[in-house]
């Protein structure tokens, strides 16, 4: 398969790529920057330069391409604001969708959240809805998750990748990460807010097994949601911090309740090769690789 892939130079883009060229496929990667487009060769793909938030051009780069499937991987999480990201969402994702539609192209996979669900029990499962009545801030992240979502839906064929909190080398929540400086400053509540996580490689991996998957959104965590009680120690002893504070409140927000994979490890055979934040967290101490695959 072709794929145009926006969002390349990201956390994800960059390991969704040579995945992707390992399997045979061809890559054409979205760049806004020239500069980057000599990296982006160096892993494998023809970069295509255009900016997302220009409709025509961003047109014109589809077409060219001609691709058979448009992944969607783009956020904005410089600015540290849930304003500009969700600006992207909704804008971004109606550009890129627009384009593909007017390349003919049949199959969108787009990147989505796992912690944009309505208040419940017990993790949330996809056919949960989301959260449209939370309050600000909370709601503008929500709306531009519900935007890129519906829009995404209007593809022939189209999967919606709900990740979890992302962890891991380039994230925030790794030794170098916002998270880690939190942690080193006390600031990191051990609460008994819920919260699923993923791996930064197996969300990239789940990208690229996405490209076969039937229609629909899927959760992409691992298999044990957490309250703050039970992983920020845990991050905190990864990268050096000292251990918080405890809380002996089991109180938590009624919307931050982690999400379920079943559909993803039982329907579609997506196999995390760190099952848990405890073993990821674990390698991330030490520095050993990740566990193989399992069969």
């Amino acid at each position: 398969m072709h794929i145009f892939l926006a969002g390349s130079t990201g956390v994800l883009g960059r390991r969704i790529i040579p995945l992707i060229t390992g399997d045979g496929h061809r890559v054409t990667a979205l760049t806004r920057r020239s500069g980057r487009a000599e990296m982006l060769r160096s892993l494998g793909a023809h970069p295509a330069v255009a900016d997302v938030f220009e409709p025509e051009s961003l047109a014109a780069a589809v077409k060219l391409a001609a691709p058979d499937v448009v992944m969607h991987q783009l956020t904005d999480l410089t600015s540290g604001t849930s304003a500009s990201n969700a600006a992207l969402r909704v804008r971004g994702t109606r550009n890129l969708m627009d384009a593909a539609h007017g390349a003919g192209v049949g199959r969108v996979i787009s990147q989505s959240i796992a912690w944009a669900y309505a208040a419940g029990c017990g993790p949330a499962a996809e056919e949960i809805p989301l959260d449209l009545g939370a309050a600000e801030p909370r709601l503008t992240t929500i709306s531009g998750v519900a935007a890129l979502e519906q829009i995404t839906q209007e593809a022939p064929q189209w999967v919606v990748l709900r990740y979890g909190i992302l962890y891991g080398p380039d994230t925030w929540y790794e030794p170098r990460g916002s998270k880690a400086a939190d942690a080193l400053a006390g600031h990191l509540p051990a609460d008994g807010n819920v919260r699923s996580f993923v791996h930064v490689d197996d969300a990239a991996a789940a990208a690229v097994q996405a490209l076969t998957w039937p229609s629909g959104p899927v959760n992409i965590c691992d298999d044990e949601p957490a309250t703050g009680r039970q992983w920020v120690p845990a991050f905190c002893q990864a990268v050096g911090a000292p251990m918080p504070a405890g809380s002996d409140s089991d109180a938590r927000e009624p919307w931050a309740r982690g999400a379920d994979n079943h559909h993803a490890r039982t329907h579609l055979a997506w196999s995390p090769r760190f099952p848990s934040w405890r073993q990821g967290f674990h390698a991330m101490r030490s520095g050993s690789p990740a566990p193989k695959a399992s069969p």
